[in-house]
């Protein structure tokens, strides 16, 4: 059943609006914050805010908290959004005004990139040290427990820092590839490898988000403490589970909700934690399943709480009756 008269013909005027159209644009293809919008369409923020209000009474928009910010992004789900992703698809893509705000987005998304970027390379040396109050000892007895006895035969660790995921589950594997952006980070990495006496692990250079591997190889994907530098997080998940092989397991370790306002500046952190409802969605759209999860606090005061996910593709690999190869089934 479609919508209503009088329903589409509110949405098609609050989406017909110029600015709206373009905000809805943006919103498709990025959370992004008032301040975002604002530098991206060159208007005032109280007008942006003004869109922003019109656009979630007709439905069309996700607002969500994180600390002092708030973050946007077009629905995924709903007629309303449906027939609001029909609309943007029919725009040209030639089109000079959606054109610039596309170039203005990519700006805004490098610019917070870069300073990610400049971050882990000032601290690549000691970025072990940097565990903002999270038991170290208290991760790795979950992650060993979560990753159990099954052997794996191939790993990859996406942000893979100093080698840290790679050094702790090196008898758990048979072969790992670790991915960063910085070259500092994996000179780090590279080092530590080598002092552990780790050969069955190696590192490169690439971007988590555009991964330099093809088909679907990794029985495990690990993603430590990475998620919360990232615009859009989900983009990352969505990459390691691309690469996971069916029936093939994620492991995520990132924070939980919280409100330290100072770790945005201090520590280039964009996103303040991840929801269990969240991280569920976010798994749910790429086929992936949560069959645990385990929050660690430390138990002081103003003190941050991690949380490791572990999540497993739907797909089995499953002898055919006639022969002797492995199909996939969904």
């Amino acid at each position: 059943m479609g919508l209503a008269l009088d329903t589409l013909v509110d949405v098609l005027k609050t989406a017909g609006e110029p600015t709206r159209f373009r905000l809805l644009a943006l919103l498709g293809a990025s959370d992004l914050t008032v301040t975002d919008l604002t530098e991206i369409l060159g208007q005032s923020q109280p007008r942006i805010s003004r869109h922003l209000k019109l656009l979630g009474e007709e439905a069309l928009i996700d607002r969500y908290q994180e600390g002092a910010w708030a973050y946007f992004r077009l629905k995924h789900e709903g007629k309303a959004a449906t027939l609001v992703r029909t609309l943007l698809a029919a725009a040209s893509e030639d089109d000079p005004v959606l054109l610039r705000d596309s170039e203005r987005l990519s700006t805004v998304k490098r610019l917070r990139a870069e300073r990610a970027q400049a971050y882990f390379s000032r601290n690549a040396a000691e970025w072990d040290a940097l565990r903002l109050h999270v038991s170290d000892a208290a991760v790795e007895a979950a992650l060993l427990k979560l990753v159990g006895t099954t052997p794996i035969d191939t790993l990859l660790d996406l942000g893979t820092g100093t080698g840290w995921i790679l050094q702790l589950l090196s008898n758990h594997y048979r072969h790992a590839i670790g991915i960063d952006a910085s070259r500092d980070m994996l000179a780090v990495a590279r080092a530590n490898l080598d002092k552990s006496g780790i050969v069955k692990a190696s590192v490169r250079h690439g971007d988590i988000l555009n991964l330099p591997l093809e088909g679907q190889d990794f029985d495990l994907v690990t993603i430590h403490q990475v998620l919360h530098f990232l615009d859009q997080p989900e983009l990352a998940i969505a990459e390691a589970a691309r690469v996971l092989r069916p029936g093939g397991r994620l492991l995520i370790v990132d924070l939980a909700p919280h409100t330290l306002e100072y770790l945005r500046d201090e520590h280039a952190h964009v996103r303040l934690g991840f929801s269990h409802q969240v991280m569920a969605e976010w798994l749910e759209k790429v086929g992936l399943e949560v069959e645990q999860a385990i929050d660690l606090g430390s138990g002081k005061e103003g003190a941050l709480t991690a949380t490791v996910w572990l999540a497993r593709d739907r797909r089995l690999l499953i002898a055919n009756p006639t022969s002797a190869e492995f199909q996939t089934v969904l």
